[in-house]
């Protein structure tokens, strides 16, 4: 069975890569539409949050990730999927929900553009360092041979560029970014969901065979990010409205970009590939979960929730 997973590759032709690509370049540009440069320059005034909501998204997420690989020892190609997804930037949810959650949604803002910029050199590197540690899935990236700097070149392509690009019309066409940043940002991300499930459906076969053993994973993966944000952040003796906001963008993961990556770099290796799709699925849900609770919650002083 390990062979079989680890052999699978999920079949997603070059349109559709080429698809996917897009979706994920316009998702980040409808983000962008709504930054500012003062949104950069409101970690310099208040640094703590920020600096707190980076070190659980690139250090922490990726070391505990490893030690829960390590622990599990699923199927080498999940492993890598786990990894690859911890590595990742927060997803392009994460304002909505931290809003819904009643956080603090210039904090979220704050910290999707400044790890959506970080994401070019660290997700690359947390790949390959966390990656590497674990030995079977280090057979994986010595088989595939990724090179670093060409995966750097295509984060920046997909992240950077539509970010800095968004910024800038924004700046320049303020009234016309902000009539179209919610449509564009809502119909951008329900395009690339399509996409995802377009992507299990052709698979489902291959889909159903690993559901339950894929779901466990993702499940107890997800929730551990949830955990490690919220008591992360509580540690540091944020307000909770802060730590609302953190809690969210260390659980919702930009998934998209991983399996962008994967069908790259790893020519659709299946355990990885099943493994960041569905986690793009799930983490919605569990996304909206977490903020809906929030919601029904009063914020009291002292609260622990």
């Amino acid at each position: 069975m390990e062979e079989q997973i680890d052999q699978l590759h999920i079949n997603f032709d070059s349109e559709a890569l080429w698809t996917l690509n897009l979706a994920l370049a316009l998702v980040m540009f409808g983000i962008a539409l709504e930054l500012r440069p003062s949104d950069f320059a409101r970690m310099l005034r208040n640094p703590r949050p920020v600096l707190t909501g980076v070190c659980c998204q690139f250090l922490l997420l990726p070391a505990l990730t490893f030690l829960l690989v390590w622990w599990w020892e699923p199927f080498p190609s999940f492993a890598l999927g786990m990894i690859l997804v911890a590595s990742c930037p927060g997803g392009n949810v994460s304002n909505f929900m931290s809003h819904l959650a009643g956080g603090n949604t210039a904090l979220s803002v704050s910290l999707t553009a400044f790890a959506t910029l970080l994401a070019v050199v660290m997700t690359p590197l947390n790949l390959q360092v966390w990656g590497g540690l674990y030995e079977p899935s280090a057979a994986l990236l010595t088989e595939v041979r990724i090179d670093l700097w060409e995966m750097v070149r295509l984060v920046a392509l997909l992240l950077a560029l539509p970010l800095i690009t968004g910024m800038a019309f924004g700046h320049w066409k303020p009234r016309v970014a902000a009539r179209i940043s919610k449509i564009f940002k809502a119909a951008s991300l329900l395009f690339f969901v399509f996409l995802i499930f377009i992507a299990l459906f052709n698979n489902r076969d291959n889909f159903m065979d690993y559901i339950g053993l894929v779901f466990t994973l993702v499940f107890f993966h997800n929730l551990a990010a949830f955990g490690l944000g919220y008591f992360g952040s509580r540690a540091m003796g944020l307000s909770l409205n802060d730590v609302k906001s953190i809690t969210i963008e260390t659980g919702i993961q930009n998934s998209g970009l991983g399996l962008l990556l994967i069908f790259t770099f790893f020519e659709g290796l299946g355990g990885m590939a099943l493994l960041a799709a569905f986690w793009g699925i799930w983490h919605l849900v569990s996304g909206l979960a977490l903020s809906g609770l929030w919601t029904r919650i009063p914020a009291k002083k002292g609260a622990i929730l």
